[in-house]
């Protein structure tokens, strides 16, 4: 299920399970896309990694108020494969 919401003039697809995360093409994924995942609010996530990354268990990329997570490194998180 992808739930779309409008920003104009732009239109913002959020991913929502994590299958839609793995059949996704896209390389970095927001809070958006992977809070329903792990069951929480996308702006935790987003004060986390930019506080305490080390905390959330996956790589992010914080750059100014952008927070990005490598999507190959939150599903091996997410399945238990990763190295952290």
């Amino acid at each position: 299920m992808f739930i779309i919401t409008t920003f104009s003039p732009k239109v913002k697809v959020i991913i929502v399970t994590l299958n839609e995360i793995r059949q996704s093409d896209k390389a970095l994924l927001t809070p958006a896309d992977i809070a329903p995942v792990l069951g929480c609010n996308p702006h935790q996530i987003r004060v986390t990694a930019h506080s305490r990354p080390e905390l959330l268990g996956f790589p992010v990329c914080v750059v100014g108020n952008r927070t990005k997570i490598p999507r190959v490194h939150f599903i091996e998180f997410i399945e238990g494969r990763n190295n952290r």
